[in-house]
């Protein structure tokens, strides 16, 4: 049964809103964020040349959406159901939020991890209608006048990919695309911010996919990557035009830029655009969320954990930068912080003056090599004995049985983060972390698994470390307070919050995050945290300041109940017949 039904019977004229539309006729029922279906009223009909459009029966958004839901429960594919899903949003915007919102939990895998992997790799063979800004280097002195092609002049949240990194599937191009058309949506049905504020793009500069290049259904530039001075240029242009035409205070989030791309642009652009880089802070974010509520099952400080990562990429050095950071608020010196965090990556150790080097981003996390060797994954945790290993290697099943053995011989309760998306590059799955600790880890990981039973009979339902537990959130804190500049410590402030909102009862059963069923009112929460955080940080610009943080976050609040295209002088109609509710 839908969650929640709301009142079949006519309208409630003061739950309404009224607004002003200048289409009228197929026109307005062809636009998404118009449109609503069988649910216009018969007056709206007459007034707005629908009469005659529509069959003749009046129907509620709570019909369309249990429409909906005995549809999507007939289809078994998970590529079946993100066509048919996403088919809704082009179709029609609010009944789309209703259903992402009424059953989130479920629907999330499909619009965002693990399906949404799926999706971009056939993004040209599933294609229905274009969904944001296009971008190519071909473009380069022109982007201002593309940015004028998009019919919305307010535009408050950007998500830019040039598809190079596309969660663990690697350089797929334009295929990229559904990423940020995936992440703006969970904005909007996580955090209520109003799809139209929101506007997904992919930058084109090319693909090194080989299998892409021959395939006559891609939709990109058929050329290699462009890695000459023109992809900055083309990178510093776009920026300049987001600015120029929406404003300083216009979020951009940077989302699958390959993993030195994804640091440079951010130390080159965070002093002076409103930006964040998901896979870097998000991942880092909701990742210490979790350490911090493992700290409230083990009662051990994070200054008496070591944390071993199988992997040094973007993920793996913004989660440890991230502990760092919470470490030396909690009083551990910088220099004794980072010796708390070893890495592992497809060279082995990463330890200094090893022969196939480090970059910079991984330095700081270079220590000494130990006195025993250490060859393989299992080596490290052997000699390093960490208290938690967490996996960002989008390599798959790394965690071995042996590795998760002796995690669980050396900790009483061991933690293991197997981070990588979508499941297929997860390090491990959730039954062998808890099998094979007999209960006792505790476990997180990037895409949804289902619950395992040991064998005592005890039933352990395993956390997502999902971003979308931060990103809407921080997000609606930053457009609705004008942040400027966004620093690291608002993911700090933000990773605790996601933290403090896991029960007791959740807490003793293991559970490291909410339920997902909750992403509204947890986004919610982290936006009210970290507007506090930004105003008494001087990081705020919007004024005056709000003496209720939480009253002026839920007023803002994007909700997805139809409006009313009738002035008020209008007489609500209330169908002679209304529909049966569902028994």
């Amino acid at each position: 049964m839908l969650n929640s039904l709301r009142s079949v019977r006519g309208i409630c004229v003061s739950s309404v809103r009224c607004v002003h539309t200048k289409e009228k006729g197929k026109p307005l029922m062809l636009n998404p964020r118009t449109n609503k279906g069988m649910a216009f009223t018969l007056h709206e009909r007459q007034v707005l040349g629908l009469q005659g459009l529509l069959p003749p029966k009046w129907e509620s958004q709570d019909i369309q959406a249990l429409r909906f839901k005995n549809n999507i429960n007939k289809l078994k594919d998970p590529l079946e159901k993100y066509i048919y899903v996403m088919g809704i949003q082009e179709r029609n915007e609010k009944l789309f939020y209703r259903i992402l919102q009424d059953d989130i939990e479920n629907l999330m895998p499909i619009v965002y991890t693990p399906t949404v992997g799926l999706a971009c790799t056939h993004y040209g063979h599933i294609f229905r209608r274009p969904k944001g800004l296009f971008i190519s280097i071909n473009d380069k002195g022109h982007i201002r006048g593309i940015l004028d092609n998009w019919p919305e002049n307010d535009v408050k949240a950007i998500v830019v990919t040039d598809g190079q990194r596309i969660l663990g599937l690697g350089d797929l191009g334009v295929y990229g695309m559904g990423i940020p058309v995936g992440k703006l949506c969970l904005y909007s049905a996580c955090a209520g911010i109003r799809p139209e504020k929101c506007l997904p793009v992919c930058i084109d500069v090319g693909t090194d996919n080989e299998e892409l290049l021959d395939d006559p259904f891609y939709m990109g530039l058929y050329q290699k990557r462009d890695r000459s001075q023109m992809y900055d240029d083309l990178i510093d242009e776009f920026m300049e035009a987001v600015v120029e035409k929406y404003g300083q205070n216009t979020l951009i989030q940077f989302e699958d830029f390959g993993n030195h791309n994804a640091f440079r642009f951010l130390r080159k652009y965070r002093e002076t655009y409103c930006t964040f880089n998901d896979d870097i802070q998000g991942t880092a974010s909701v990742a210490v969320a979790g350490l911090l509520a493992a700290q409230r099952v083990t009662d051990v400080p994070l200054s008496k954990n070591k944390f071993l990562f199988l992997g040094a990429g973007e993920a793996a050095t913004g989660i440890a930068s991230l502990i760092v950071s919470a470490l030396t608020e909690q009083g551990v010196p910088p220099v004794d912080a980072f010796s708390h965090v070893w890495m592992f990556d497809k060279d082995g150790l990463l330890v200094q003056d090893r022969t196939e080097g480090i970059d910079g981003n991984q330095k700081l996390f270079a220590h000494p090599a130990p006195n025993e060797p250490v060859h393989t994954f299992l080596d490290a945790v052997n000699v390093l004995k960490p208290t938690a290993i967490i996996g960002v290697a989008g390599a798959g099943r790394l965690f071995t049985h042996d590795v998760i053995q002796t995690m669980g011989e050396l900790n009483e309760r061991p933690i293991i983060f197997a981070l990588s998306n979508p499941t297929v590059k997860a390090e491990c799955t959730a039954e062998d972390a808890y099998k094979l600790t007999d209960g006792r880890c505790l476990f997180a990981s990037g895409s949804p698994f289902n619950p395992v039973e040991l064998p005592d009979g005890r039933i352990l339902k395993p956390g997502q470390g999902n971003n979308a537990y931060i990103f809407p959130g921080v997000a609606l804190a930053v457009i609705l307070c004008g942040v400027r500049h966004i620093r690291d410590n608002v993911f700090l402030d933000a990773a605790k919050a996601l933290a403090a909102q896991v029960t007791d009862d959740e807490i003793s059963k293991g559970q490291l995050y909410p339920p997902m069923s909750n992403i509204r009112e947890v986004s919610i929460q982290i936006a009210v945290k970290v507007a506090e955080f930004v105003y008494a940080n001087h990081m705020a610009f919007h004024y005056p300041e709000p003496r209720s943080k939480d009253d002026y976050i839920r007023s803002k609040v994007w909700e997805n109940e139809y409006d009313s295209f009738l002035p008020d002088t209008y007489d609500w109609p209330i169908p002679s017949r209304s529909p049966p509710l569902p028994k």
